[in-house]
């Protein structure tokens, strides 16, 4: 990886790791690890699993300002996957529960990264009962409580520093709403909180607005490969 902008890729072998580095985050869609030398995505996302064709939870590892030539060894949970070099990152399909990865240029220096999938995550809701307005600009959930704009728009994320595309969530009403994204929380909505910015990750995002134990609402949108330009 030579810039902030990752892509996708990968399959191969493996080596025995010793000391193992912890990561620290990037203000990017990555974090970089300990050694400076590799990195891995921030959080993991949803996407075709070429062996299935499913849907399936994913991550990209790769190299950081790597020297020409330079690969290193990608690990899941102990067991050789891929390996990642400089021209080309490599992909970790993850399975539900813990993950730990590892990018390992030696036995010396290596990369451990952390990620928890939650089971079902990139199993795709049911929307069928949402419905839309006359001009298709917004979809409502099949409770009614919700409803949210259909094509994103870019913005800065203050939590990121990047432009991310983004979606309005709106609380349809006074009704007490939990939102959540990808399965993490994320703020709550109510009638004196009417409406939020829903910022997209790469792939598949699964938005969520959950009316306590009575009604959720679901939204599907596509957040490309989680960047945007800035008008």
């Amino acid at each position: 990886m030579k810039s902030k902008k990752v892509l996708s890729s990968g399959v191969a072998a493996f080596v025995g790791m010793a000391a193992l580095s912890t990561p620290v985050w990037a203000a990017t869609t990555v974090q970089v690890g300990a050694s400076g030398k590799t990195y891995a995505s921030s959080v993991v996302q949803c996407a075709a699993n070429p062996a299935t064709g499913e849907q399936s939870p994913v991550i990209e590892t790769g190299l950081f300002n790597p020297k020409q030539g330079t690969s290193a060894i990608v690990s899941l949970n102990g067991a050789s996957v891929a390996t990642a070099t400089a021209d080309k990152p490599a992909n970790v399909w993850l399975a539900d529960g813990d993950n730990t990865v590892v990018v390992a240029l030696s036995k010396k220096t290596a990369d451990s990264y952390a990620f928890t999938v939650q089971a079902d995550m990139c199993t795709l809701p049911d929307t069928s009962g949402n419905t839309f307005s006359a001009d298709g600009t917004l979809e409502y959930g099949a409770s009614g409580k919700s409803y949210a704009t259909v094509t994103p728009g870019c913005a800065l994320n203050p939590s990121t520093g990047m432009g991310q595309p983004y979606v309005n969530l709106f609380d349809n009403g006074t009704y007490l709403l939990n939102i959540s994204v990808n399965g993490v929380p994320l703020t709550q909505l109510s009638g004196t909180h009417l409406h939020t910015p829903i910022f997209l990750s790469a792939g598949q995002n699964v938005i969520s607005a959950a009316n306590g134990y009575v009604s959720t609402d679901y939204y599907v949108r596509d957040g490309g490969d989680g960047t945007c330009d800035l008008p």
